[in-house]
């Protein structure tokens, strides 16, 4: 279907085109955004606000040094290795502004995952969170890391409540692990030493990369998503014009500058960059970064704190918070916007959660490869629950068959995306990316969908056998080459199997290839090699597996028997 399909299903406000000249680069609607709204707050996390022209002033002071005092050349990669913190808009805008390219890496990830990581997209400089410093250290030696800057929990906060928060973290909490990084400059030293100097411009444009965002695509080994400064500002203008529907009053939803968006979900996952990092700097709205979302009780405290307007979240989180006593007697008078994404949201769910706020949730859709956003539900009682919405303005959707060829309204094929937010393709992968991306531009997303009469999408099923996990992708064949390496499993399979908490769990069947192997020491093993949402929930032992004439697993048979 051509973008004009939806040209008459879109609700008032919300304009079916964009202006993909409006903006150069990500730099530009950046630095436009600081000076209008300059005494605006920006974000907000431990009990500490930074204005627009505060996080244009310390972005600017950490773009000044790494073009004075390193040889980074714009075009050289970044990684950024922290969960939602300060420093973590600071670092990545001003890496931007330096002409560098980010690497978001997860704050959880394991020596293993980080070195293929940093192997793969050559970065030569990292911030990361003296917490993961250890980690740092094991696997600096197999990278080409040269430059390294080293933040800590309290580094934006006022003199002395910085050092007790980070003698605690270190010496209470002993969150710290022993290490030693001599040559790791602090993030308040970089601040210090980029300060006052006079930022160098960089030529970027809207065909440069800005991100290499991590994802396994459609098969396991994690590949980097090249995203242009074109692809996220077409994206931040794309879920804009979401926003900009009309609400009861007849003004947009969101109110330019106004808006208070809660972020508990990991600014480092494609999800929150674009919709909490990028996003809010197109309408000036103010972010609250939550830390640590697993704390339950200190996240309701939080939220006590704010008349907020927005939450971005995922089923999981959605239950969590709900489940807590004290959740139902916080003040959602000015909620406005709930939205769901990373993972299917549960009906129950949205109906509790709706009964509870007075606010529904709105599920959307989208991929790493397309900045994220495809398409959008509208807000209020235009929202069609069990579907993901109406494509965002600008984008096709088509569904095919398995020969390539187009399907006509509510039939079942995979979902194909054309858009200005769709990747360039995956860093130094040519046939991957051929695998994907077509000569014509569309995108292959590995989702079965139906494109109902009145547009609506609704997504039915996966080609692909990746498991969701809390919104988290999860390649079934990463566990297993992993689990493979183990010197007493003869062969294994992972699958996804529902769980009521976060979607899907993994589920992994061994076969061992002497007796006394344990699920115990399976588990130890994979706990050490797997971030946390990665490692199997399930460990079954077998004899053996259903297996193709030609030896391939039968994923699909161990689904049913499970």
């Amino acid at each position: 279907m051509q973008p004009d399909f939806w040209n008459d299903k879109r609700p008032a406000g919300v304009p079916n085109d964009i202006d993909l000249g409006a903006y150069k680069s990500v730099i530009e609607v950046f630095e436009r955004s600081c000076k209008k709204f300059a005494d605006r707050p920006a974000f907000s996390n431990l009990g500490v606000t930074l204005t627009y022209a505060e996080l244009d002033r310390l972005s600017a002071a950490f773009a000044g040094y790494l073009q004075q005092h390193t040889d980074l050349q714009p075009g050289d990669r970044i990684a950024v290795q922290m969960p939602n913190i300060l420093q973590y808009p600071v670092a990545v805008f001003g890496a931007l502004r330096a002409g560098l390219i980010v690497v978001n890496t997860n704050p959880l990830y394991t020596a293993r995952e980080m070195r293929h990581q940093f192997k793969d997209s050559g970065v030569r400089a990292l911030v990361y969170l003296n917490m993961f410093g250890k980690l740092v250290q094991d696997v600096l030696a197999d990278t080409d890391i040269e430059f390294l800057v080293e933040a800590r929990m309290g580094d934006m906060q006022p003199a002395l409540k910085g050092w007790l928060i980070n003698t605690a973290v270190k010496k209470l909490k002993k969150m710290v692990p022993d290490y030693h990084l001599p040559q790791a400059v602090s993030f308040k030293d970089a601040l210090r030493q980029g300060h006052g100097h006079a930022l160098r411009p960089v030529k970027v444009g809207l065909e440069d990369i800005a991100v290499l965002q991590y994802t396994g695509g459609t098969t396991g080994v994690a590949k980097g998503a090249m995203l242009t400064h074109g692809n996220l500002v077409a994206n931040m203008q794309q879920v804009h014009a979401c926003l900009s529907q009309e609400g009861p009053d007849g003004h947009p939803l969101m109110k330019e500058g106004q808006e208070v968006m809660i972020a508990p979900l990991p600014l480092y996952h494609i999800y929150a960059f674009t919709a909490n990092c990028m996003c809010m700097m197109v309408n000036g709205n103010h972010n609250v970064l939550i830390t640590n979302p697993r704390d339950i009780a200190g996240f309701v405290k939080e939220l006590k704190k704010w008349r907020f307007s927005a939450l971005l979240g995922l089923n999981t989180l959605f239950v969590a918070l709900m489940d807590h006593p004290e959740f139902k007697s916080l003040d959602f008078s000015s909620l406005k916007v709930t939205n769901s994404g990373g993972t299917a949201l549960v009906k129950a769910t949205a109906e509790r959660w709706q009964a509870m706020t007075g606010c529904a949730v709105v599920e959307g859709y989208g991929l790493t490869e397309t900045s994220p956003v495809v398409s959008a539900n509208p807000y209020g009682d235009k929202a069609r629950l069990g579907t993901v919405g109406i494509p965002v303005p600008g984008t096709a959707l088509k569904v095919i068959d398995d020969e390539g060829r187009e399907l006509g309204i509510g039939e079942r094929g995979e979902l194909c995306v054309k858009g200005p937010q769709v990747m360039k393709g995956y860093w130094q992968r040519p046939e991957a990316t051929a695998e994907v991306l077509d000569s014509e531009g569309w995108l292959k997303t590995g989702d079965v969908a139906v494109i109902d009469p009145d547009g609506f999408v609704r997504i039915v099923d996966r080609k692909k056998d990746l498991i969701l996990v809390s919104g988290f992708n999860v390649y079934p064949n990463e566990i297993e080459d992993v689990v493979m390496a183990h010197p007493k499993v003869a062969s294994c399979a992972a699958i996804g199997v529902p769980d009521e908490k976060s979607g899907e769990a993994v589920k992994l069947f061994v076969v061992p290839r002497e007796a006394g192997l344990t699920v115990d020491e399976l588990k130890a093993y994979c706990k050490e090699n797997f971030t946390g949402y990665k490692v199997p929930k399930h460990i079954v032992l077998k004899d053996a597996l259903p297996m193709t004439p030609v030896g391939k697993i039968l994923r699909r048979e161990l689904r049913d028997i499970a």
